[in-house]
């Protein structure tokens, strides 16, 4: 097993969404009636969780899309598990520790501190970060049946310009991402499961043997 150095250009953009999908484990927020409080009744009420996903990547004028699909499970604190099973398989599992995202049509491991990974960003929220200190949060007007907040980062350099949260009968349907060129991304979950028994060693990852290992 090979160790390597990445380039700037290799940092994949899953992160990032993967990330934004940690509101599932986000820290405390002051009690509200609208969405801010819906999110703080998930975040208090749901201590496990998983859910199919599609997600579309659309370029700043609409004219390219990229879709994809998965599985997505979390475990408080700190773990959590995203597989993408189309177009292509990849995994991204946070186990408490370290963020682990492999490409096994590349034979390809990427590994980072948790701390390192999620940062001042969205993903911070994965490892419990202060939501209101990083974040400036506003709660939407209701849509489409869902109740709306958008998560807006405090600081400059955090690979997003604002994500869109929504919740449909207080379960967690929906994520919008507007990153730092213009790229939209939109997650819709589906077949959501609150509370269920998931295995600890769902949140463990061993590089498979052969694999290439980048350490940032």
């Amino acid at each position: 097993m090979k160790t390597l150095r990445p380039t700037a250009s290799s940092v994949p953009r899953r992160w990032l969404i993967a990330g934004a999908c940690g509101l599932l484990l986000a820290a405390a927020l002051p009690a509200r009636a609208d969405a801010l409080g819906t999110l703080q009744a998930f975040v208090d009420e749901v201590k496990t969780g998983r859910a199919s996903f599609t997600q579309t990547v659309s370029s700043p004028d609409g004219s390219k899309v990229k879709r994809s699909s998965g599985r997505f499970e979390f475990m408080r604190p700190d773990r959590f598990r995203f597989a993408y099973d189309a177009p292509f398989e990849q995994l991204i599992v946070g186990d408490g520790q370290q963020v682990w995202l492999h490409d096994v049509d590349l034979e390809q491991v990427t590994v980072r501190p948790m701390n390192q990974a999620l940062g001042a960003t969205p993903a911070a929220l994965l490892a419990g970060g202060k939501v209101d200190k990083d974040f400036k949060l506003e709660a939407l007007p209701d849509a489409e049946g869902q109740q709306w907040l958008r998560a807006t980062p405090r600081i400059g350099d955090s690979g997003i310009q604002s994500l869109k949260i929504a919740f449909r009968d207080k379960a967690l349907s929906e994520v919008e991402i507007l990153d730092a060129f213009g790229q939209r991304s939109r997650i819709v979950f589906s077949a959501v499961e609150s509370n269920p028994v998931l295995a600890a060693d769902r949140f463990r990852f061993t590089p498979p043997k052969g694999a290439d290992v980048l350490r940032p």
